[in-house]
């Protein structure tokens, strides 16, 4: 199964872990853990929240249950969650691959090159799907930045990611 929802990618990988320990170990329901989250985190709405809660089932760091969602006992590490996104998150394969094949680029030009992998039901849903799938890569890109998987590079007045 691959998910599809990414939250911006925080400053530091601290935050992953934190985000992770706001989840209760014992399941609870999607309105109370977001809950948990907003109240723990600051976040500013259920669905950054709903999102983060999530993009951690993806990393492996959350569980759906019966019950509810609950804190898995993974720890956090880059290497662990880099390896999840890369075999977890929709696209991610593919903004990491467009990187290898085609080197420093800005998030507009790997949007370019993967705008291909969008399936067709997406584009027919949102009427600006390019919109939120440019926000999509850029993300991507900035999670592979945090797992140490690329680096950002300001070249020519504009930010470029390659991989590392």
């Amino acid at each position: 199964m691959r998910f599809k929802p990414v939250p911006p990618a925080p400053a530091e990988f601290a935050y992953v872990e934190r985000v992770q320990r706001a989840v209760p170990l014992v399941p609870g329901t999607e309105d109370d853990c977001c809950s948990r989250l907003l109240d723990r985190l600051g976040l500013p709405d259920r669905g950054v929240a709903r999102t983060w809660l999530t993009f951690l089932r993806a990393l492996g760091l959350v569980a759906e249950t019966p019950s509810g969602y609950r804190r898995t006992e993974t720890e956090p590490t880059v290497s662990t969650c880099r390896e999840a996104l890369l075999t977890r998150v929709f696209a991610a394969d593919a903004v990491r691959a467009t990187l290898a094949a085609d080197g420093l680029l800005t998030a507009a030009e790997t949007f370019e090159r993967v705008r291909e992998r969008v399936p067709a039901w997406e584009r027919h849903r949102d009427a600006d799907w390019t919109a939120t799938w440019r926000e999509r890569v850029t993300r991507l890109l900035d999670w592979l930045v945090l797992l140490d998987a690329a680096e950002r590079v300001e070249r020519d007045g504009a930010t470029r990611y390659r991989l590392v």
